[in-house]
C-alpha cells in the first residue's frame, strides 16, 4: 500500500509506515524519541525524566500553559486497549485521592484528574495498529482548556514507530534520546554527582568512560532549563505521586 499521509495535516497520531513525509522533513519538524516522534512546540522547551535505573522514562514538552508528554506502548492487533487502560487508570488515581471526570475529545474518552491545590492532569489515548499511544498533559487549573487544545494538537501530529519486534501488550516501546538530548542529560547527571546529590556508582558502568562534556554542552543544558534545576529527574512512587513530583520539579 502506498503511503499517502503527511504530517502537518493534523490527521495523527500517525503510524510511520503510513507516512509519505520524508525522514528529512520529519527531522525538521519533530523530536525523534525512537518509538515516537513528537512535534516541536514553538516557544517550548524539553525536559527528560529518568528512571531509578537512570534510563530515560519520559520526555516532556514544557510550555507556558503546562507540560505534555507522549509515549507509545505495544498493543494487540485488535483495538480496545485504551478503553481498558483508562478505566484502570481512573480507579488508580481515585484511590490516591484525586477526583476524576471523563471528557470526550477527537479520539473519544479522555480522563481528567484533579487534586485540590494541585495541578490538573489530562490523559488522552489512541489505539493504532499493534500500538497504543498515550498523551499526558499537566498544568495549573486556570490553563486547563488551553492545555487540552495544545495536547490534542501535539497528539494529532505525533508519529509512532512500532517496529517489528514482538512485545507483550501494554509494554512501553523503547524511548531513545537524540544524541544532543542524551548529552544534556549526562551533563545534568554529572552536575548532580559533583554536587553530591547522586553517586557515580548509581550510574551506568560506562558513564565514566564517556567523553567529558565541554562548556558548549553545559550552556545548551542551561538554555533548555533556564530555571537552573536539573533537566533530569528520577521517577519513584505511584502514578499520582509521580505526577505531583513532576509538578514540583518542573
Amino acid at each position: 500500500m502506498t503511503a499517502t499521509a503527511r504530517v502537518g495535516e493534523a490527521g495523527g497520531p500517525y503510524d510511520i509506515g503510513d507516512l509519505a513525509t520524508t525522514s528529512e522533513e520529519l527531522a525538521n519538524s519533530h523530536l525523534d524519541l525512537g518509538s515516537v516522534l513528537v512535534p516541536v512546540v514553538e516557544g517550548g522547551q524539553v525536559s527528560v525524566e529518568m528512571s531509578v535505573e537512570h534510563e530515560p522514562e519520559a520526555v516532556y514538552l514544557l510550555t507556558p500553559v503546562g507540560r505534555v508528554s507522549v509515549a507509545a506502548y505495544a498493543a494487540p492487533r485488535s483495538p480496545g486497549q485504551w478503553r481498558e487502560v483508562v478505566r484502570e487508570l481512573a480507579e488508580s488515581v481515585r484511590a490516591e485521592g484525586a477526583s476524576t471526570r471523563t471528557e470526550f475529545g477527537h479520539w473519544g474518552r479522555e480522563l481528567v484528574a484533579e487534586v485540590p491545590g494541585d495541578e490538573t492532569h489530562r490523559f488522552i489515548g489512541v489505539d493504532g495498529p499493534r500500538w497504543m499511544v498515550r498523551c499526558v498533559a499537566s498544568g495549573p487549573p486556570e490553563t486547563t482548556d488551553q492545555l487540552a487544545q495544545l495536547a490534542r494538537a501535539v497528539l494529532a501530529e505525533s508519529v509512532v514507530r512500532r517496529g517489528a519486534d514482538p512485545c507483550p501488550p501494554r509494554e512501553p516501546l523503547p524511548l531513545i534520546l537524540p544524541s544532543i538530548l542524551a548529552q544534556q542529560v549526562r551533563v545534568a547527571q554529572q552536575q548532580m554527582v559533583d554536587d553530591g546529590q547522586l553517586s557515580i556508582d548509581d550510574l551506568p558502568a560506562d558513564f565514566a568512560d564517556d567523553a567529558a562534556p565541554g562548556a558548549e554542552d553545559a550552556e545548551t543544558v542551561q538554555e533548555a532549563n533556564p530555571s537552573g534545576r536539573s533537566s533530569s529527574g528520577v521517577s519513584r512512587g505511584t502514578a499520582m505521586q509521580r505526577l505531583r513530583n513532576r509538578s514540583r520539579r518542573w
